[in-house]
């Protein structure tokens, strides 16, 4: 597995090594030794989730707030979506900025996403399935939200060449603005 950083810290690209030849293809999604011998850190997941999305859905920004912050693997196992984490560590010299990737079937990359983000994505395809494994179990009572399009967070959304999808809950969350004060 080659780990990529990116211009946010703890935030990292994971592309994994991919065996392939006339029958298909073979590759780790996740080794919690490999990841360990890589990064010094000690990861381990509690609850995978999946979803099914159509061209154009857009997810979140979702995130949970201690003490049930999760840190995620997300990965698209057909299809493709634009995935956005959102720094949202009170402190980090990064915090409010965003950075956005592209996952594919064809791709197979992954993104770890630290606890103290949101993340959100936007499907490229139809019939996208995507993954993510969670390193605490979700809390209700825990769970946030920030608007998708807020303009002082500026996020360049791909165009899908479709109209886009939402639902009500991510419609109705908070501003960036909302959320920097329910923090202080």
């Amino acid at each position: 597995m080659k780990l990529i950083e990116t211009p946010i810290e703890g935030l990292f690209l994971l592309e994994p090594r991919i065996f392939s030849d006339s029958r298909g293809y073979f590759f780790e999604s996740f080794s919690e030794r490999e990841y360990k011998a890589i990064t010094g850190q000690d990861i381990h997941f509690v609850q995978d989730n999946e979803s099914l999305s159509c061209k154009g859905v857009i997810r979140g920004l979702h995130f949970q707030k201690e003490p049930h912050a999760q840190c995620k693997l997300v990965r698209v196992v057909s299809g493709a979506v634009q995935d956005i984490a959102l720094d949202l560590r009170p402190g980090s010299p990064t915090f409010g900025k965003y950075h956005s990737v592209i996952l594919t079937s064809q791709n197979k990359n992954m993104f770890l996403i630290p606890a103290g983000f949101a993340h959100g994505f936007l499907t490229l395809e139809d019939n996208t399935v995507f993954q993510y494994k969670c390193t605490d179990f979700y809390e209700p009572a825990s769970e946030g939200g920030i608007r998708w399009n807020d303009p002082e967070l500026a996020i360049e959304w791909s165009n899908p060449g479709c109209e886009l999808i939402f639902s009500e809950k991510d419609l109705k969350a908070p501003s960036f603005a909302e959320f920097r004060k329910s923090i202080l």
